[in-house]
């Protein structure tokens, strides 16, 4: 099916343009979201009339995405998860829990918007990228860590998954004899 895009759709392509897709992507998305028309000689002259109208839109649109990631570009957040010794967290931070971290920090950000292909599942820093308009793409970084102190030795780069890390024990100089006693009795008997 044949379309005019009304805004900048990413790997589709610009404003005004018309671009051939598959017929249930522009009837069960395209269409219903007012992001495209049916390319005919009405829809292609309705177009042309709502043009300046719509690209003031878009611009402002964008002017306002803007303003945000001026705001929220390169920021980092500290993300406080239950993890094993091993650095593997017990649960994981999906693309709401971002949202919600970001919405505590007074940022309205969709879901939607959120570019995580797969869920974080360890501590560490985490680079992940915000959709704020078609246009407008920032990257915030995610500190997830066992607790906030844990949080702030990560950013100094510190690696947190072995036992030094989190409990000040050099496992390479741990003996046998620290944990027991040779010369004591196994079988209980007092011979």
């Amino acid at each position: 099916m044949d379309v005019i895009l009304l805004e900048r759709i990413a790997k589709l392509g610009q404003m005004g343009e018309t671009v051939k897709v598959r017929d249930g992507f522009a009837r069960n998305f395209l269409l219903p979201q007012g992001k495209a028309l049916r390319a005919n000689a009405a829809n292609k002259a309705r177009f042309e009339a709502e043009r300046a109208t719509l690209e003031a839109r878009n611009l402002e649109r964008k002017s306002e995405a803007q303003k945000v990631a001026d705001v929220l570009d390169g920021k980092s957040f500290i993300v406080v998860r239950s993890a094993g010794e091993t650095g593997q967290l017990y649960g994981s931070v999906a693309a709401r829990d971002v949202v919600e971290i970001l919405a505590a920090e007074g940022f309205n950000i969709g879901r939607n918007q959120v570019e995580l292909n797969t869920p974080i599942k360890a501590i560490g820093l985490h680079q992940v990228v915000i959709h704020l308009h078609a246009e407008v793409e920032i990257s915030v970084q995610l500190n997830v860590a066992r607790s906030a102190e844990e949080a702030e030795r990560q950013l100094k780069g510190e690696n947190l998954t072995s036992a030094d890390a989190i409990y000040g024990i050099d496992e390479d100089a741990l003996r046998p004899e620290d944990f027991f006693d040779p010369e004591a009795d196994i079988d209980g008997d007092d011979e």
